[in-house]
């Protein structure tokens, strides 16, 4: 099911979405909040715990720590991609409007290629749901 309502705008055909489409979607950022990223470090600790071949050298709390500032640096790495992103887009002499099919397609080509980059290889559902 395809989000976001269509309207024609300057003879363009343009996506608007709402916040029942999901704060990404609706043009704000969809950042994980300090709590969600604690708890995420809990459940991650808990699997590596629970898991015969881990063996901590550190107490759980040291390494729930590290995990919290590896998601958070790796989270600003992705908002600065985004951002790269968007301002070469923007950049273009030809003006791509956003929601567009040609700004989602060269959204996703960019933000892949600036992952890969950085060594990291998005899940291929992830840019569907993360446009901003």
């Amino acid at each position: 099911m395809e989000k976001g309502n269509w309207k024609i705008e300057n003879g363009k055909k343009r996506r608007e979405f709402s916040e029942f489409d999901g704060p990404a979607l609706a043009g704000k950022p969809a950042k994980a909040g300090r709590e969600k990223i604690v708890r995420l470090s809990h459940q991650i600790t808990d699997v590596l715990v629970a898991s015969d071949d881990v063996e901590f050298v550190d107490d759980r709390d040291t390494i729930r720590q590290q995990v919290v500032q590896i998601l958070t640096a790796t989270l600003k790495e992705e908002e600065k991609v985004e951002l790269d992103v968007r301002k070469k887009i923007t950049s273009h002499k030809k003006e791509i409007l956003e929601g567009s099919e040609e700004w989602d397609l060269l959204f996703k080509k960019y933000y892949g290629d600036e992952l890969r980059r950085m060594g990291i290889t998005a899940a291929p559902d992830d840019r569907e749901h993360r446009r901003s």
